[in-house]
């Protein structure tokens, strides 16, 4: 349960009473209960009087004091204050935070967790690397971005569907069979010579060219081109492919749906015919010139009349083309089919997690989703930036085995699966991001994951002693609830169970913004006042967990404990993030 969701529920039941149900709903809507940014406040601040004071002609404050009146009547409420100029902050009582506890305890990494999605069909496009070579470190945090996103809707309530989309229909595909040809000559033992540019130089193809040295023999040696790209194409794909599924398996990444772009005009299929046919049914489509753009002009424009969506129409900042002169479609005409293709799914919710470099895509995608679907579907698009690699404050060296890049293997190989996504979602996803491969792998509290995984086993740590130390004391959930929980009377036993109670906000907060790093630094905060607690229990005797002396307190204790471990598993599970009971 999110107590602050069901708070806004007591506050607007108390405004009713109060001023009548003649009420504008919208201004009830408007009405908060959050947490107060100093806690010294209270436990539930509310601007409700600072909404509702001017339409009732009435002073804020004036307000606050009527409000605070009603509010204090509630059990679950301990003292009410009205502060500044009309925000009235709670004081929760200690038997309201024992149970709450009790629920964090009874319901387990379920805590938390809300129906928000009812349902709802969403899919979730990430990663979509061109299939030319082995997934790079920008592809990683794409990969973990999207699958925390993935993560957050699946647990509050979404039917989500993962999908990764294989640009198999471009020229990068055919200079990748042109790369893959050459590896194949020279498993032949044909002296090839440097790689010429334009083409992949890693050596990533090696592999691919005694494939088709095993399979061909010489058969394909000095055929035309046109004969051999093909066949060359479709094995170097396959190839590409089962190496980018191998790297996610690493991360811990995989997908429902792998989509081909050849699909859409293959098989008897044209969905890119079929989704201009539905934008001409709506009036979209015109036959005109579109004007030079200001400065360097974009790989789309040409000077001449072609076939136009009127993507102004739905907010991009011109009208797009959809046919090259030469007949064919552009990129983004095919783009707009995948999507078409999506809505005849019935997904009505898409999100496209694309790198920074797509941000000048995300205008025209959304008009012509927006377009397509009569504004039935809307397209999300999260943009994730750069991610510079350091060792020791240094800039990281590229790979030989790559040629220009480093691998996501390389990385994920040197300091782990759970370190290399909790530290890519240790920051907003549109912000530049540092990883400093040395600073990841210390053990210490500067290094954010170690921290909150170090927490999580402090916690298991905790119980093991406890069974040793307190062989009779039964250690299971259920007993542990029904304890005296009201012994838990120390202020650092109380903010510890204020901040999990926090995690249903958090949780429903990050899957309505599709923002992962909100659960992070959560965590790194309910880790670091565990941490806090636990010193403090190094100095002071009477605060620590276990003690013999006194089984009802440390039965308490243990349930804080305890609910601490399920908390801290629960986040890093959306995270995708182990939760270690040992660290070594």
């Amino acid at each position: 349960m999110n107590i602050f969701s069901d708070f806004e529920g007591r506050i607007r039941a108390v405004v009713r009473d109060l001023v009548g149900q003649n009420v504008d709903p919208a201004l009830l809507d408007r009405i908060n209960a959050e947490p107060p940014r100093d806690a010294a406040h209270g436990d539930v601040a509310t601007n409700a009087a600072m909404i509702l004071a001017k339409p009732l002609g009435v002073k804020p404050r004036e307000l606050a004091m009527r409000i605070a009146a009603r509010l204090e009547a509630d059990p679950d409420v301990a003292s009410v204050q009205v502060a500044g100029p009309g925000f009235v902050n709670l004081r929760l009582s200690d038997r309201f935070w024992a149970a709450e506890l009790a629920k964090i305890l009874t319901a387990g990494t379920s805590y938390g967790a809300v129906d928000l999605g009812r349902g709802e069909k969403v899919n979730v496009e990430y990663v979509s690397a061109n299939p030319t070579g082995p997934m790079h470190i920008g592809h990683c945090r794409g990969a973990v971005v999207g699958d925390a996103i993935a993560n957050l809707l699946a647990a509050t309530g979404f039917a989500v569907t993962r999908e990764y989309y294989i640009n198999d229909a471009g020229s990068q595909v055919d200079t990748l069979a042109r790369s893959a040809y050459l590896r194949y000559l020279e498993a032949l033992g044909d002296a090839i010579g440097n790689i010429p540019s334009g083409l992949y130089p890693g050596d990533y193809l090696k592999p691919v060219g005694e494939a088709l040295k095993a399979e061909f023999g010489d058969a394909l040696h000095g055929r035309p081109e046109a004969e051999r790209l093909p066949i060359v194409r479709e094995r170097a794909i396959a190839a590409m492919m089962a190496m980018i599924r191998q790297d996610l398996e690493l991360l811990g990444v995989s997908h429902d749906v792998v989509f081909s772009e050849r699909s859409l005009v293959s098989g008897g299929v044209n969905r890119v015919a079929e989704a201009i046919a539905a934008l001409e049914g709506r009036g979209l489509i015109y036959q005109g010139v579109l004007p030079p753009p200001k400065g360097q002009l974009p790989d789309d424009w040409e000077d001449r009349e072609q076939t136009l969506f009127r993507a102004a129409e739905f907010g991009d900042d011109v009208d797009r083309p959809l046919m090259k002169s030469d007949g064919g479609y552009t990129y983004f005409a095919s783009d707009i089919a995948y999507h078409y293709d999506k809505y005849l799914r019935g997904f009505r919710t898409m999100i496209d997690v694309l790198g920074a470099d797509h941000g000048g895509y995300v205008k025209r995608m959304k008009a012509a989703v927006a377009a397509m679907s009569g504004g039935e579907a809307t397209l999300e698009i999260e943009l994730t930036q750069l991610v510079r690699l350091y060792r020791g404050g240094e800039p990281v060296q590229m790979s030989k085995r790559s040629g220009d890049f480093v691998t996501l293997r390389e990385v994920v190989d040197e300091v782990g699966r759970g370190s290399v996504r909790f530290m890519m979602l240790f920051r907003k996803a549109d912000a530049p991001l540092d990883f400093d491969f040395q600073k990841v792998t210390e053990q210490s509290k500067d290094n954010p994951v170690f921290y909150v995984q170090y927490a999580h086993a402090r916690t298991a740590s905790v119980r093991r002693q406890a069974g040793t130390e307190l062989p009779d004391l039964d250690l299971g959930t259920s007993s542990l609830a029904a304890g005296n929980l009201m012994r838990l009377a120390d202020e650092g036993e109380r903010a510890l169970v204020r901040t999990m109670a926090d995690w249903p906000r958090i949780l429903e907060a990050a899957a309505r913004n599709r923002e992962p790093h909100r659960v992070a630094f959560y965590l790194h905060d309910l880790a670091s006042a565990f941490h806090a607690h636990w010193n403090r229990g190094k100095d002071l005797p009477q605060l620590r967990f276990i003690r013999p002396e006194d089984i009802e307190a440390s039965r308490a204790r243990l349930a804080l404990v305890s609910a601490v471990g399920t908390v801290l598993k629960a986040g890093l599970q959306v995270l995708g993030v182990e939760a270690p009971a040992e660290m070594y």
